[in-house]
C-alpha cells in the first residue's frame, strides 16, 4: 500500500471515527438535556463541513487511483509491444532459417 494511499485512508478513519465518537460521547456524557441539546447542535452544524472534508479525501484519492491504473495500462501495453515485436522478430528469424535449409535441400538435390 503506497503511502499516499495510507495517509488517504487514515484521514477518512479519522473523520469517521471522529463522528462516532462524538455522537457516543454525547449520548452518554452526564449532561443536562439543554447542555446535550447545544453540543448536539454545534456537532450538526460542522457535519457539512466535515462531509465536504471527507468528499474532497475520496476525490483526491479517486484521482489518484485512477492516474495509477493509467500509468499501470500503459505499462502492461508498452511490455505487451515489446513482447510481440520480439516474437515477430522471433518469427522472421525462424522463417529465415527454414528458408536456408529449403534452399540447401533443393541445391543438394540438385547435385544429386
Amino acid at each position: 500500500m503506497s503511502r499516499q494511499n495510507r495517509a488517504g485512508t487514515f484521514v477518512t478513519g479519522l473523520a469517521i471515527g471522529s463522528a462516532i465518537g462524538t455522537a457516543i460521547g454525547l449520548l452518554i456524557a452526564p449532561r443536562t438535556g439543554k447542555e446535550t441539546r447545544k453540543v448536539l447542535e454545534k456537532s450538526v452544524d460542522a457535519l457539512p463541513e466535515l462531509a465536504e472534508d471527507l468528499a474532497t479525501t475520496l476525490q483526491l484519492q479517486t484521482n489518484r487511483l485512477s492516474e495509477e491504473a493509467l500509468q499501470n495500462w500503459e505499462a502492461t501495453l508498452n511490455r505487451l509491444q515489446q513482447a510481440i515485436a520480439a516474437g515477430q522478430e522471433a518469427s522472421q528469424g525462424e522463417k529465415e532459417k527454414i528458408r536456408s535449409i529449403q534452399i540447401n535441400a533443393q541445391q543438394q538435390n540438385d547435385l544429386n
